[in-house]
This record gives structure tokens, C-alpha cells and sequence, in this order.
């Protein structure tokens, strides 16, 4: 798993680059990366946070868009930024619509076999990356995890960081979404990806892939904060639900100081809402990764 250099830019003192590397998680396949090292990680080993992005979208959006990397410079964080799919599987459909197949990994592993030997999204971001980047000597401190995302990727971060907590591992110290698919078994987008890719259809999802549904049976303390838009078309369709996350929550006995959820009046699902509190998500991050 020998990490190819595609591109590196400078930015706030620190550097953006793109890595390339055969991926064995998504079936052999090229697997994209932006890694942002702050200026600090030229004299010690950084914490990291994972931000995952939504459908359509690679691995450059939230780099290139997401108002990200002055407070990660500021606060001496590394910030990794996945793709959203495997590439190039060649799968019959996976094609066919924006929200299913290439740009819609919804960062689980699928059970349906036509889909099994690739679309592993779950495992790579959270074994398979950090063990290429450990594997690669570069400055991240790993026992210092966090992880963001929007949309689909807030999906993505809720699920992976309350699955590590169900199951013991503590991987990452806090969780942050903008605008995430948040019962996305109760959702279109959701329905529609888990009965794609996963043989047990929407039971499957409900014991692992739904943050509604995992926060339910947990008993870990956590530190999660979500901002959604008032004006988010997606929020007004139904597919974010993210009342029925909050109430879930509160139902639970998480208070608002372990779980914050807020309303942004008038802010749409777009990057000028995540750039917004951009930097409000890195400075809650930090608490957590330089306790």
C-alpha cells in the first residue's frame, strides 16, 4: 500500500497534499486523498480529524471549499479528507444516478454481493487510511482522532464515531455534521442506498448505518455537535431529519452539552453554510483532540 504523491500546495503555513494508493479495502481499485498538515507537524506529531463529504462530491471539495484549513493551521490539527466512493468498479447501475454508486459510498461496508467487493467505505476510512498514513511515517498522532462531515458524510461521521463507542474502541474523541442524513433509514436517500448495497436491506442499516438508531441503545458518554440550515431544501424534503436525532438523544439522556444540535436560520446545504461555521466545528474539535 505504497502511497503515490499526485500534488501538494501550500496553504496557511502548512501543506495540502493529494496521495494516491492501491486500495485493498475497494477491491484493488485507485484510492484518492487530500491530507492537510498544519505548520506545526514539521516539529511534532499533530492530531488528526476525518471530513467526510456528500453525494457527487471527492475528495477535493471540502479541502478546496470548506473554510478548513486557516483554523486547522491556527490549532496545529491535520485534517484527512477521503473520497466519497470507490472509483472505476465497473459495476452494472453504479452509474446510473447521482445518489447511488460512484459518489455515494455512504461510508459503510455493503453485505450485497454485487457490491461487496468494492464498496467498503466503512473500513477504509477507519482502518484502512490511518494504517497507510501510520505505514507512511508522517506526523499524526493517532491516538488523537476526530472526525466531521456534511450531508452524506455526516452520515458517514455520526455512524463511524457512535459504532466505535458502541463497540468499545473509542477510536475518535468528538463528532461534528453539517447538514447530515440523520435517520437515514426513516429517508429516500437512505432507503435507497441500504437496500442497494446491503443484503439485509433496511434492518441491516438499523443495527449499524443510522445515527438516529445508534444513539439509542448507547450508553458511552459523547461530545457531538450538528449545525443545519433552515433553508436547506434537503432539510425541508425530509431527507436530514434532524429532530428525530436530537429527540433520540435527549430520550437517551444526552444533554445539550454532549449533544448539541442547531438551527443556522436561513443557511441552505451548500459550502457557503459549511464554511461558515467552519471554523466554529475545528474549534470544537480541538477541545477534544489537544485535552
Amino acid at each position: 500500500m505504497s502511497l503515490e504523491k499526485v500534488s501538494s500546495n501550500k496553504a496557511f503555513g502548512g501543506q495540502l497534499v493529494k496521495y494516491k494508493f492501491k486500495s485493498e479495502t475497494l477491491g484493488g481499485l485507485n484510492a484518492n486523498f487530500n491530507l492537510y498538515l498544519p505548520p506545526s507537524a514539521t516539529t511534532s506529531k499533530v492530531p488528526i480529524l476525518t471530513y467526510l463529504s456528500g453525494l457527487t462530491c471527492t475528495e477535493d471539495n471540502g479541502a478546496q471549499k470548506g473554510g478548513f484549513l486557516g483554523p486547522a493551521a491556527q490549532e496545529g490539527i491535520a485534517i484527512l479528507f477521503p473520497d466519497t466512493s470507490p472509483r472505476g468498479a465497473g459495476i452494472e447501475g453504479e452509474d446510473d444516478d447521482w445518489d447511488f454508486g460512484t459518489g455515494a459510498g455512504f461510508y459503510l461496508n455493503a453485505t450485497n454481493p454485487k457490491f461487496a467487493k468494492h464498496y467498503n467505505m466503512f473500513t477504509h476510512v477507519t482502518v484502512e487510511l490511518p494504517a497507510v498514513l501510520a505505514a507512511a511515517a508522517l506526523p499524526i498522532d493517532f491516538t488523537r482522532q476526530s472526525i466531521f462531515g456534511h450531508s452524506m458524510g455526516g452520515h458517514g461521521a455520526l455512524t463511524l464515531y457512535l459504532n466505535s463507542l458502541y463497540h468499545g474502541a473509542k477510536q475518535y474523541r468528538s463528532v461534528s455534521a453539517f447538514a447530515p442524513i440523520s435517520n437515514p433509514i426513516n429517508c429516500p436517500w437512505g432507503q435507497k442506498a441500504f437496500t442497494g448495497y446491503l443484503q439485509g436491506g433496511i434492518e441491516e442499516a438499523k443495527e449499524k448505518y443510522d445515527a438516529t438508531e445508534l444513539i439509542k441503545k448507547l450508553k458511552s458518554p459523547v461530545n457531538i455537535l450538528v449545525d443545519y440550515g433552515t433553508a436547506d431544501n434537503f432539510y425541508i424534503q425530509g431527507q436530514l431529519l434532524p429532530e428525530n436525532f436530537l429527540k433520540a438523544a435527549r430520550d437517551a439522556g444526552y444533554d445539550e452539552v454532549q449533544v448539541r444540535v442547531r438551527s443556522q436560520e436561513g443557511y441552505d446545504h451548500s459550502y457557503y453554510f459549511i464554511s461558515t461555521f467552519g471554523a466554529d466545528h475545528i474549534h470544537f474539535h480541538s477541545n477534544f483532540l489537544k485535552a
